[in-house]
């Protein structure tokens, strides 16, 4: 049974977990932690601040210490993490960082991808750009796309170096009594940088080489690591339900 705290505008849940109470859920805040994530064996890092390396714009230089931001280690090739908590339809709210070359991604219920990316300058943007939903992908004879996903409306990314926001409403598949899937997911809105990017679009299978895993109805958020250098901030999550969005 779930027993909160309530004051100043706040739940506090068991788990430790702040909720305010317009329903937002802090998962990394001013004060940043890992405690919302799993696994714990990971080279995910509270820092005070990143910037680009002068020495190499590919790379962060970070400076530790307790701080509001996660990044994925000096090596940069480290375990994603996913959240310790499974979402349905959600609303999620976060910051990130890239440097020069760098790519990343968030996985809503650990199989639809949302594409973050150093997209600086791109004029066409793709689906593996950031805002992108990606494509679906097989990983044999050689990693490859076997379709073209969807790619964003226009190109919203800031230069590498700089942070960028990024706010997207997912809404889950849906299943009947049976486990028969009668719905697809879908994106009902994402938006980087406060520019939309894409606006109620199906995803009818998982994105990447997950396209043929059995869906579910929730499932965890994954914040992608092993791709390059990224750096989050200012996350946090609610429930999001069409009958009290205001889009």
């Amino acid at each position: 049974m779930k027993r909160w705290l309530v004051g100043l505008g706040i739940v506090i849940s068991l788990t430790g977990l702040a909720q305010a109470e317009d329903g937002w859920i802090d998962l990394v805040g001013l004060k940043a932690n890992l405690d919302a994530f799993t696994p714990s064996n990971t080279d995910w890092r509270v820092v005070k601040s990143v910037a680009l390396d002068p020495a190499n714009p590919r790379r962060f230089e970070a400076e530790p210490g307790e701080g509001d931001i996660i990044y994925n280690g000096p090596t940069s090739r480290t375990r994603n993490i996913a959240t310790k908590q499974k979402f349905g339809d959600v609303e999620l709210h976060l910051e990130f960082n890239v440097p020069k070359g760098s790519n990343s991604g968030v996985k809503f219920e650990e199989f639809y991808e949302i594409q973050i990316s150093d997209s600086w300058g791109v004029k066409v943007p793709t689906a593996s750009h950031t805002g992108g939903i990606y494509p679906r992908s097989e990983m044999k004879p050689n990693y490859h796309h076997i379709d073209k996903g969807f790619p964003p409306k226009l190109n919203a990314s800031k230069a590498p170096g700089e942070w960028q926001t990024f706010d997207v409403i997912f809404q889950a598949p849906r299943f009947d009594a049976k486990g028969n899937k009668t719905a697809s997911a879908r994106i009902v809105k994402a938006t980087i940088n406060g520019q939309v990017v894409q606006e109620d679009v199906e995803v009818p299978y998982p994105t990447g080489d997950n396209w043929h895993k059995q869906e579910v109805a929730t499932g965890p958020i994954l914040l992608q690591a092993d791709h390059g250098p990224v750096a989050f901030r200012n996350i946090r999550v609610r429930p999001w339900t069409a009958s009290a969005a205001k889009l």
